[in-house]
């Protein structure tokens, strides 16, 4: 597959500021990002670029900051094998333990999650992704109906199956994704996951135990009302993909005239997660 380069520069941009606006880009389509000393790369499939789209993009979210771009195209190689040989295992609150299929096997772990390394979010990196995987060890789930939103690879789906939970729905908007969930969960060995395209729609009028929902502030606000409505009275909510300071108010007050009860979060690098009961 052939992939273009857009090299985004800026010399006041803000950590969270590049943080928010590459959230954006993934939704644009960029799969793979990478730090440079003034900004960052992005990359994207040759023919998913929409320049316009992108243009739109930064005139409304960069606000407070100048920034810059260069497309680059680049020659065709295979880039899920570049990005495999740049993955990395890591260990979860020294109980889960996720690596890839070239990776050494470490029985030690209560919890070991095998993930085939695609150029999309979720492999347990992202601190979002790594508090979100805390919540699920840190809680139960036993025989609980579970909501995996946004899911990317699924693998916060597989720690779910793997703590008990009796049935999971994994959906995402990308197709890549949706292709990554199934083949991780052979990879896992779990076979109570069901990977679905879509969005909000895809979840209207279901019911869950638990929502898990790791995507960003803007598609949360959004999706809150149907959370609210597929979740019962004691139902758990938790949620990341978002700032401490610059999102978590908005969210607990949406949540509150939804009839939530905020319990407790985490934090890390100012990236938030936290956890909502639905009040009875």
């Amino acid at each position: 597959m052939r992939y273009t380069a857009v090299t985004f520069t800026s010399s006041n941009i803000e950590d969270w500021q590049k943080d928010l606006l590459i959230a954006e880009l993934a939704n644009l389509g960029f799969d793979t990002f990478e730090d440079q000393s003034q900004g960052f790369v992005a990359y994207i499939p040759a023919s998913n670029l929409d320049i316009q789209a992108l243009e739109t993009l930064l005139i409304t979210e960069a606000v407070g900051y100048e920034v810059n771009y260069k497309v680059e195209e680049l020659e065709n190689k295979n880039w899920n094998q570049v990005w495999e040989s740049n993955f990395s295992p890591i260990l979860v609150d020294n109980k889960c333990y996720v690596r890839a299929t070239f990776h050494e096997d470490k029985p030690e772990y209560p919890y070991q999650i095998i993930i085939d390394p695609k150029m999309s979010f979720g492999t347990g990196h992202h601190q979002t992704t790594s508090m979100m995987l805390s919540y699920i060890l840190e809680n139960d789930f036993e025989g609980k109906k579970v909501l995996d939103m946004g899911c990317g690879t699924g693998i916060l789906a597989v720690l779910a199956s793997k703590r008990g939970a009796s049935d999971i729905l994994a959906v995402d908007f990308d197709p890549i994704c949706v292709d990554s969930v199934l083949e991780n969960k052979v990879l896992n060995e779990v076979s109570n996951i069901e990977a679905k395209l879509g969005s909000k729609e895809v979840i209207s009028g279901k019911y869950f135990d638990v929502i898990l929902a790791n995507i960003n502030r803007n598609i949360l606000l959004d999706q809150f009302d149907v959370y609210a409505s597929d979740l019962p009275a004691s139902g758990e909510l938790y949620i990341s993909g978002f700032y401490e300071s610059e999102d978590l108010d908005i969210l607990k007050e949406k949540a509150e005239l939804l009839n939530f009860q905020f319990e407790d979060k985490k934090v890390l690098d100012n990236w938030c997660a936290a956890k909502f009961i639905k009040a009875k």
